[in-house]
């Protein structure tokens, strides 16, 4: 099945080149680095979005405009209805907060923060007679669930997820193409060797195998180059962005993550071998 691999050291030089021998490698190193940085921004963003969704699966705030005096009746109600982890958020910590976006006016005392609780629903969490008995207390306050209020960003990571996707899969479908130019190239360019091994016996699979082993090398050679490039691009920006981590809730590419990863330069090795067999032979038996 792989006899192609080991041809003799005379049927090599049937060709005359040796490998990193014209632009076919340096295209596909091109496009696996590409790839694999585009993956790992997907990858990336997929762990993002599964950790923010799990976080905020059973996490929720009661929001009291105006409401620091009613704020221990709320805390009460919200407790004895089976929450966990209820914490009153501090007003200097979100004045804080406001002041990043709203400047020096966000700390000013003549704007209006409302009370803010937030706590975890657990599975016996009437969460509707929770937001009644709030009500009754404190006119105005409402339970607000955290997943929807980060409903648009996971909805925009996941749409960054399949970009991502897209994108790859037109590296990798630009690198076919690429391939099929340089198979062809190679078939003008040693017409004349092709047409006195045709003269001598060989078929037209014989003649496309010497192509093949030829384009298989000089894939491997180049998608592996490109790999390794990304890799240290990658654990560059790693190791270097420590502000990721508070970003992105400390999420990383996780061990399948790594292996997707690994197996891109395979795979583009699998599919220029594959499109250039079938390049050439098609070429070939066009060409009777």
């Amino acid at each position: 099945m792989f006899g192609w691999l080991f041809t003799s050291l005379p049927e090599r030089r049937l060709l005359g080149t040796r490998p990193l021998q014209g632009p076919t490698p340096w295209v596909i190193a091109i496009m696996t680095f590409a790839i694999m940085i585009i993956a790992a921004a997907g990858l990336a963003l997929a762990e993002t979005a599964e950790r923010v969704s799990e976080g905020a699966a059973a996490r929720y705030s009661v929001q009291v405009p105006g409401g620091q005096y009613s704020l221990p009746q709320v805390m009460n109600v919200v407790r004895s209805a089976g929450a966990t982890n209820a914490t009153a958020v501090p007003e200097s910590e979100m004045r804080r907060t406001l002041e990043r976006w709203l400047g020096p006016s966000g700390a000013s005392a003549d704007l209006p923060v409302p009370a803010l609780i937030t706590f975890d629903a657990g599975p016996r969490t009437d969460l509707g007679a929770m937001d009644r008995r709030v009500r009754a207390v404190a006119p105005g306050a409402r339970v607000i669930a955290h997943r929807e209020a980060l409903g648009p960003v996971l909805k925009s990571l996941r749409a960054l997820q399949w970009i991502a996707l897209v994108l790859a899969l037109l590296l990798g479908g630009a690198c076919a193409a690429a391939v099929v130019l340089a198979a062809r190239g190679a078939l003008d360019t040693h017409r004349f060797t092709i047409d006195v091994m045709h003269g001598i016996g060989a078929t037209d699979v014989q003649v496309t195998q010497l192509f093949q082993r030829k384009i298989a090398i000089d894939a491997l050679i180049g998608s592996t180059a490109g790999a390794a490039a990304a890799a240290v691009i990658l654990i560059g920006l790693a190791a270097g962005a420590a502000f990721a981590g508070d970003l992105m809730g400390g999420a990383t590419l996780g061990l399948v993550d790594i292996v997707v990863l690994a197996l891109i330069p395979i795979a583009l090795t699998v599919l220029a071998t594959l499109v250039a067999r079938a390049a050439v032979l098609s070429t070939l038996r066009a060409a009777l």
